[in-house]
């Protein structure tokens, strides 16, 4: 079996045969055999068991053949070696979220090998099984993202302790951005070091900001992350949710590959970007709840807007929603792989 390197070609600008795909969140819940293997563990239990998390990094390569694989975790293991306690309820709680310059100091920038050697060790087994496959891709939260969870305690409508953060103690803000930053920093190298092949930093949050304020308070602390990385070789997407509006200050953070969710058509996001920025997008994943047909359409309309230009990796504007169809899945990847055909 010749291993598929599509993923990687399309992130450093070069010519493929076809267009490459695979969705954000595609080990998730809308896998029977995913929530099967749930039945054994607790989501947290499965992400510090690297045997169980890839496990549920293969499923997707195993059953709908897409074209890179991204590890089964989360993107608040780190925060958790930080020191504070993490629950999942089922989504993500901090019983004891920031409110303190106390708490601020109290926190670790910990040694990655010391304190998540189980997200080190599923990659390990990854690179084992995914050989002559496909390429793995890493992953961690942005440091804004990473804040407004620890600040919040959980996700939020409004993130007002968070902005509370930044607009009533700026110092404070940027302490806690300066520690988070350091800590994601050594936790990408470490997952590149243990052989991700391509790393992808979600700022899931950073759309929530003003264009003023995500040049201030977010992407200074992005961009020194991905300066950071020993990325010889290794592509690095940037994904912003909700991000649309901040993509001319987004590709000053300086990653291989940009993600565009599904509010902006994807030539317009191509042109903002410019022709030496490979681009990641742009399915809503609603859209997967259309008749075949519409998804196929779709497909078709993003892959002609995209154009010729190398550079295109096919997937959704955000993640894959747990109540999708598996087959609608299994039918939008078909169809990029059909259409985009060379």
């Amino acid at each position: 079996m010749a291993f598929n390197d599509l993923f990687l070609r399309a992130c450093r600008l070069e010519p493929v045969e076809m267009t490459p795909v695979w969705m954000m969140r595609q080990a998730g819940r809308f896998l029977a055999t995913y929530r099967a293997l749930r039945k054994k563990a607790d989501f947290l239990t499965m992400c510090k068991t690297p045997e169980l998390a890839a496990q549920a990094t293969l499923l997707p390569i195993d059953e709908l053949g897409v074209d890179a694989a991204i590890l089964f975790s989360d993107i608040l293991i780190p925060v958790e070696a930080m020191g504070m306690a993490l629950d999942f309820t089922p989504a993500p709680v901090f019983a004891e979220p920031i409110r303190s310059e106390k708490q601020i100091q109290a926190l670790r920038i910990p040694d990655p090998e010391e304190s998540v050697p189980f997200v080190l060790e599923a990659i390990r087994i990854l690179r084992r099984e995914l050989t002559d496959r496909v390429p793995l891709i890493g992953f961690s939260g942005a440091p804004f993202t990473l804040a407004t969870y620890m600040v919040e305690g959980s996700g939020s409508k409004n993130f007002i302790e968070v902005k509370r953060l930044m607009y009533q103690e700026p110092d404070l803000f940027a302490a806690l951005m300066e520690k988070i930053t350091e800590t994601d920093t050594r936790y990408l190298n470490a997952q590149i070091a243990a052989g991700a092949q391509a790393v992808q930093i979600f700022d899931t949050w950073g759309g929530i900001l003003t264009p003023e304020d995500y040049e201030t308070y977010a992407l200074p602390y992005t961009k020194e992350v991905i300066d950071g990385l020993n990325r010889d070789g290794v592509p690095v997407i940037h994904y912003v949710g909700t991000g649309s509006a901040l993509l001319p200050l987004i590709k000053t953070a300086g990653s291989d590959v940009v993600g565009i969710d599904w509010r902006i058509r994807i030539d317009e996001a191509r042109r903002i970007l410019g022709p030496d920025t490979a681009v990641q997008g742009n399915f809503d994943p609603t859209a997967l709840f259309a008749p075949v047909p519409e998804i196929q359409r779709r497909v078709k309309e993003i892959l002609h807007r995209a154009g010729d230009a190398p550079g295109h990796i096919f997937n959704l504007g955000h993640g894959i929603l747990p109540p999708t169809p598996e087959d609608h899945a299994k039918a939008l990847i078909d169809a990029v792989h059909t259409y985009s055909r060379k």
